[in-house]
């Protein structure tokens, strides 16, 4: 370490005010913050009661998703060679599974840090501001919510309009109102619709000379069939639980899912109370379905709670993005009751409305924005209760 820090710090001068590269001032701190602590304290935003800092924070959250990327990228593979009747057995051809994966995945990874990082760098050279690390998550995030076969350009755009209009135009890091990578996915879901959606963007499907797709393949995700009566369908819980179905890149896995929570809890960063929550909403709206489905007739509301909550995007958005510290509620009760209502809405959303199979993504954008509101109430009833308290001394 000593040799990297002579190394940073003989390069330092030619950045430094006056020197030949004084306009990349912001983009060398950048770097020499990612490998030192730096100096200095928050002023504004997102501040951090730890001993670490708010990129060394960054660091552990990516840490905590790299689970859930390296299992994308095999089920990508996975996915794909069923479609062509090859390696059907999870345990055949791990490296030929995991290695188109990664050909498929890692450019997108690339792209989303590439635009978003060369816009972040842009905005602290004409604002004139340190390089804020809340993009370090976001790039991570935006890929793995993504569908495998989104195109680069869109995957480019998405990325722009998340730094931009999600997170800068708010003030930067620790200001935006809503969740940065959810906002490039649901621009790019209401911009594309067709290739965001479907039964056709799940599964890559690239041919080779010979090759064919085997009969009666449908690249539709278990929540499609659901949604679409088509009950037999919908993998069992125990391929929910490790994965094995058709999905956006990093949100198939609970298991990978609960890994990355586990390293969250265990540092301290992620909130238990918000997962917590989430959890006992959405086992609370899918109980009541359970209860009501019978009687209704809906083989989608009898679907047993915990292969409810394994379905879909559900365990990843409880770990990776209703616990965002940024959009999320800030008082103890007031996180109970946001994360109760995003499970539950979540499940709501994907259960009564046809047309949108899965409800992780909207719950957590409504719920994002109501979070000051319900800490307003909060902090109220708290200063209600207080005067009271204050009032009954007086008169005893």
């Amino acid at each position: 370490m000593k040799a990297l820090r002579n190394l940073v710090d003989g390069m330092k001068p030619a950045f430094s005010k006056g020197g030949k590269l004084e306009k990349l001032h912001w983009v060398f701190d950048g770097l020499e913050t990612f490998l030192f602590t730096p100096g200095h304290a928050t002023e504004k935003g997102a501040h951090i009661r730890d001993g670490i800092d708010l990129k060394r924070t960054m660091s552990i959250v990516i840490t905590a998703m790299l689970p859930c990327l390296l299992f994308g990228m095999w089920n990508v593979g996975h996915q794909h060679f069923l479609a062509l009747g090859e390696f059907t057995q999870a345990g055949e051809g791990f490296w030929d599974k995991f290695l188109f994966g990664a050909i498929k995945v890692l450019p997108i990874v690339v792209v989303s840090y590439g635009v978003g990082l060369g816009i972040e760098f842009l905005f602290t050279s004409i604002k004139g501001h340190p390089i804020q690390e809340g993009y370090l998550v976001s790039g991570m995030l935006i890929p793995l919510v993504m569908p495998v076969d989104t195109p680069l350009w869109m995957v480019a755009v998405g990325a722009a309009f998340a730094v931009v209009i999600g997170k800068e135009v708010f003030g930067g890091t620790g200001m935006n109102i809503l969740n940065v990578a959810l906002t490039a996915r649901a621009f790019l879901f209401f911009a594309y619709p067709t290739m965001m959606s479907g039964d056709k963007v799940w599964v890559n499907t690239a041919l080779e000379p010979g090759q064919a797709v085997v009969d009666g393949f449908s690249g539709a995700t278990s929540l499609g069939h659901a949604a679409s009566g088509n009950m037999a369908g919908v993998v069992p819980m125990l391929d929910s639980f490790w994965g094995f179905e058709a999905g956006s890149i990093g949100e198939t896995s609970a298991f990978a899912c609960l890994i990355g929570a586990a390293i969250l809890l265990l540092t301290g960063i992620g909130s238990w109370r918000i997962m917590l929550s989430v959890f006992l909403g959405g086992a609370a709206m899918s109980s009541l379905f359970n209860l009501v489905g019978p009687s209704l007739g809906n083989a989608y509301m009898q679907i047993p709670v915990l292969h409810q909550l394994m379905l879909g995007s559900f365990m990843f958005g409880l770990v990776f993005m209703a616990t965002d510290p940024v959009t999320a509620a800030q008082t103890n009760t007031g996180k109970w009751i946001y994360g109760f209502l995003i499970g539950a809405m979540a499940i709501l959303i994907r259960v009564v409305n046809p047309a949108y199979p899965e409800g992780m993504m909207l719950a957590i954008l409504f719920m994002n924005v109501m979070a000051p509101l319900i800490d307003h109430y909060v902090v109220q009833a708290n200063v209600k209760r207080r005067l009271k308290r204050a009032a009954a001394l007086q008169t005893a």
